[in-house]
């Protein structure tokens, strides 16, 4: 899970390199002055004490683990803005190098606001920046350029009214019911913060294949609506790539956070054949139906966990309310979505 690059120093390497090789490279690490830092460069950070609860880093294989006290660990700067949990940016690292890991999946930045409820972030330093042939290397080296196809492929879309509201427990169990019924599956996140466990998911479901933002060089979807959209085009050029009866794409975070997940929404609309909005509360999915100016076909997620639930959704909206986990609901949806994709 480490690499040594020169017989005594041990890296990990967190799961936002996952599209690069340098697990397999021998490379160094310099100090940079901050005015050449960017978005998306790959850095060093070590870790500090005192370690807590969130002391944990996901891999670029995916696996979660504990860290230490002078571990080393390779992640990139980056920027979060999550609603329920943290806020911050590598653009706030003072002059003393101290940042935090934004998420376990390897997003390094200054926290500028945090839930009180969550436990103290991991705390690192900064220890300088990947140097490849002389250069410092950034996630967008390791995305080559494909042509653009338009994407075609029919769509079951996963939205929600914010983080943590069961947007991928709701796509593992489609991508599970779908598979079953002998459809080849993409799986898909296209918009929100960069975590491997959320297309892996999707996999461990049976998807055939696997995408997110971070294949086209985004740690997160927090960047310009226009370098956004180029980046989702050549991710949607990707996935038209591979042959699938059908795509479970999640958007990530809600549609007036700033992750670009209108834009998102935008972009596949002529391919959706199928809505879950996946809410954290009854009250949340008429701001969200509204917000997103989506025809919703079933309301899910946290909102849905019991009858109470379902039955205040049902009251406020007129819409199809169910929990996918109760053991018929995922039945009853696919027997919706094999007429919806007339197969």
């Amino acid at each position: 899970m480490a690499q040594k690059t020169d017989g005594t120093t041990k890296y990990f390497f967190s799961s936002m390199t996952r599209i690069s090789y340098l697990h397999e490279a021998n490379f160094s690490v310099k100090m940079l002055p901050k005015k050449e830092w960017q978005r998306g460069d790959y850095v060093v950070g070590e870790v500090l004490e005192p370690l807590g609860p969130l002391s944990r880093i996901e891999l670029h294989t995916g696996r979660l683990i504990d860290v230490s006290e002078g571990d080393l660990i390779i992640g990139v700067f980056g920027k979060r803005y999550a609603t329920l949990e943290v806020v911050g940016s590598w653009e706030h690292i003072g002059e003393d190098g101290e940042m935090e890991a934004l998420s376990a999946g390897g997003i390094f930045g200054k926290c500028t606001s945090k839930a009180h409820m969550l436990p103290s972030l991991l705390s690192l330093l900064y220890r300088g920046h990947v140097i490849l042939r002389d250069s410092k290397v950034k996630m967008q080296d390791f995305v080559k350029r494909v042509p653009e196809h338009p994407f075609h492929t029919p769509v079951v879309l996963l939205v929600g009214s914010s983080m943590s509201a069961g947007k991928t427990t709701a796509a593992r169990i489609l991508v599970r019911q779908l598979k079953m019924a002998g459809l080849r599956v993409i799986g898909a996140k296209l918009a929100g913060t960069g975590r491997y466990r959320d297309i892996l998911k999707m996999q461990d479901a049976g998807a055939d294949h696997i995408f997110d933002f971070v294949n086209v060089g985004l740690p997160t979807t927090l960047c310009s609506p226009g370098e956004y959209r180029k980046a989702i085009r050549q991710l949607l050029s990707r996935m038209s790539a591979v042959h699938a009866d059908v795509a479970v794409i999640e958007i990530g975070a809600s549609p007036l956070e700033p992750y670009n997940g209108s834009i998102a929404v935008e972009e596949i609309k002529d391919n959706i054949v199928y809505t879950v909005l996946c809410a954290f509360d009854p009250y949340a999915v008429v701001g969200i139906r509204a917000a997103y100016g989506l025809n919703i076909d079933l309301v899910s997620g946290i909102a849905t966990n019991t009858e109470a639930g379902v039955e205040l959704v049902k009251k406020l909206t007129g819409l199809p309310a169910m929990n996918l986990l109760d053991k018929d609901s995922p039945i009853e949806v696919l027997q919706i979505l094999m007429k919806k994709l007339n197969t």
